[in-house]
């Protein structure tokens, strides 16, 4: 088994084809995204590919280390970081292949109208675990 990090971004991968942000969704849109997202994650858990998720909210803060004393801090993350990350789930597959499979279906979540997002996912190895992909 090999893990990966399929990481949601809010802002910085290429533009999904349903591109309407969740803050102008439905009650009943972000409810149909959300029970998509825990029933994947449901049926994952029975097959013992999931690991764990979470989603993550917009606002956050970078610090670093700066020497002795308190670290700096700044109110970041700004709207221009390509970085951001929405959310996230580690899945423990038998190959990349999977991994793969696993991360387009992810990627068809309902968003706006009902309509699958179709985002990009970017998807990760953990470090040190060698996919297991012929490519």
């Amino acid at each position: 088994m090999a893990k990966y990090l399929l990481l949601k971004h809010y802002r910085g991968a290429p533009a999904p084809v349903n591109n309407v942000p969740m803050s102008e969704w439905t009650e009943e849109e972000i409810s149909a995204h959300l029970r998509y997202m825990n029933e994947f994650a449901a049926r994952l858990e029975k097959s013992g590919e999931y690991v764990d998720s979470q989603a993550l909210s917009p606002e956050g803060t970078f610090v670093r280390y700066d020497g002795e004393g308190r670290p700096p801090v700044t109110d970041g993350p700004f709207a221009e970081t390509k970085d951001l990350i929405a959310g996230w789930m580690v899945i423990d597959v038998d190959s990349h292949e999977r991994a793969v499979e696993l991360a387009g279906e992810l990627s068809a979540a309902p968003g706006a109208g009902g309509r699958p997002i179709h985002e990009w996912l970017e998807l990760r190895p953990f470090y040190g675990v060698r996919p297991t992909t012929t490519e």
